[in-house]
């Protein structure tokens, strides 16, 4: 399927754990597919067992309930992304992609049986009443999630707005489960934010990647070279806990580091065919035609010094921007081995106004490296020690495993050369009784790199030019040359 093609019939987004590429209609899937003879003797045993729950259930259930939850259990069984969404489910996944979405503000996935948050959304209910990235909801309210669906805990977590509720916890670190109460709101999530560290450096954060992203990105250059007075100097891009959210929005703020010609991302499906080869240019990031917002950059964005920060919670979309600008060495990767999750869902709408949503295809750097359970490495490694544990793709039951062969790479508990102080872990949690102030929670997205040893680094390379040009790319060499030698080991 040809680029073009692929981009008239599909939207594009990504997720830590509720990524998708919506594609806008069946039909370009099956197109190439040949007609499997019907496994006869299979659903001849599913019907079986379909008219025994029927006859003998100790309850009488509905055909629709009994056909939607063999349909839940047949795509959740292929791997951890996988999906069968119910209307409501589809509508309220393709809500949260638009930057504005009613609920608590986190994006949460399913291990073990249970619902994990894989990142909490800044200045949301959840964030402010101290929930954590990799915390197991275990109850919501008082109903018990295990077993049950990322679609499913999103319904009873979104509901109106003022409206009070429950979350129990589990925690790593936490000695017993922690009660967290929030009040439902409106979630705007303000996606891109910026600010001059010093004269000359500035500073840009990308917490998710939305519809308006790309444009808030060159908004956010622009106002720092003007408040700067004269070009900058070096930039540091911070992708640090940033879960996903639109694939044309990861390719878009590529290209504003990137030239038009250089690929930002391609896909390989069944058999490792190349399903889709993405760049720096217009055509691959706009959805719609209009003025392309890249237009008024100014021409030092593509040649100034970068710097982008990981950890284990940027995931998918924030994973591919890091990749393409690492193999073109255009920036240096600070911080610690991003999640992982380098997989394609696309979501398929079927006739009840549903939705299936399943692996299609791995994602692969320009270089052609797959991040899937194995994550972006970066080239100068610099610890956060306030992080005490990590989870990753390779932690997931059921994920799939890096096509090139390369070992599963999993989370776990971070052991820091010079431990943090430790600090008892809260029995309660809550938000403030009295409501936080704008600027209160302005302040705290201040970026510091006297407090920030990761920032700090990210700073101090891009002030020295000699040593950040001999950090480009290091990690993504030695990765390729792993590949070679494992690929020649095969031999």
């Amino acid at each position: 399927m040809s680029n073009k093609t692929w981009k008239k019939i599909s939207i594009y987004t990504l997720g830590a754990l509720t990524g998708v590429a919506l594609s806008m209609g069946a039909q370009s899937f099956a197109a190439d597919k040949q007609n499997n003879n019907l496994p006869i003797e299979s659903l001849r045993t599913m019907a079986e067992v379909y008219a025994q729950i029927k006859a003998n259930y100790v309850s009488e259930e509905t055909d629709e309930k009994l056909l939607e939850n063999a349909m839940k259990g047949m795509v959740s069984g292929l791997d951890p992304h996988s999906e069968y969404m119910t209307k409501k489910g589809y509508d309220d996944m393709k809500a949260s992609t638009k930057g504005e979405f009613g609920g608590l503000g986190m994006e949460v996935g399913q291990e073990d049986g249970f619902i994990k948050v894989i990142a909490p959304i800044e200045d949301t209910p959840a964030e402010r009443a101290g929930v954590k990235s990799g915390d197991f909801i275990v109850k919501i309210n008082e109903q018990s999630t295990r077993g049950m669906t990322v679609s499913d805990a999103v319904k009873l977590m979104r509901g109106e707005p003022g409206t009070k509720i429950t979350l129990t916890l589990s925690r790593k670190d936490a000695g017993k489960p922690i009660v967290v109460n929030l009040t439902r709101a409106i979630i705007k999530v303000q996606s891109v934010r910026s600010h001059l560290l010093e004269e000359g450096y500035g500073y840009v954060r990308v917490s998710q990647f939305q519809e308006r992203t790309v444009p808030s990105v060159v908004d956010a250059v622009l106002n720092l070279t003007k408040e700067n007075g004269t070009a900058l100097k070096g930039l540091v891009l911070d992708l640090r806990d940033g879960p996903g959210g639109l694939l044309n929005g990861a390719v878009g703020v590529s290209a504003v580091f990137l030239q038009p010609e250089n690929t930002v991302v391609s896909t390989k499906g069944r058999d490792n065919k190349q399903a889709m080869l993405l760049k720096a240019r217009p055509e691959d990031y706009l959805l719609a035609a209009g003025t392309d917002p890249l237009e008024n950059l100014p021409s030092e964005i593509k040649t100034m010094p970068i710097t982008v920060l990981i950890n284990s919670g940027s995931a998918s979309a924030s994973e591919i921007v890091a990749g393409a600008l690492q193999d073109h060495k255009r920036a240096v990767i600070v911080g610690t081995r991003s999640f992982g999750k380098g997989s394609v869902q696309s979501l398929i709408p079927v006739s009840n106004g549903g939705a299936v949503k399943m692996t299609t295809a791995l994602y692969y750097t320009p270089n052609d490296r797959s991040i899937q359970a194995v994550g972006i490495v970066p080239d100068v490694e610099v610890a956060d020690k306030n992080r005490t544990f990590e989870s990753r793709e390779a932690d997931l039951g059921g994920h799939i495993g890096n096509p090139l062969g390369e070992e599963d790479v999993k989370g776990g508990v971070v052991e820091h050369t010079t431990p943090a102080a430790s600090e008892p872990a809260p029995k309660v949690a809550s938000e403030p009784k009295e409501k936080v102030k704008d600027e209160d929670l302005s302040s705290r997205r201040k970026p510091d790199p006297s407090k920030d040893e990761q920032l700090r680094k990210a700073l101090d390379l891009l002030k020295n030019p000699a040593e950040w040009q001999k950090s480009l790319g290091l990690a993504a060499s030695k990765s390729t040359t792993d590949n070679k030698t494992t690929e020649n080991k095969k031999k």
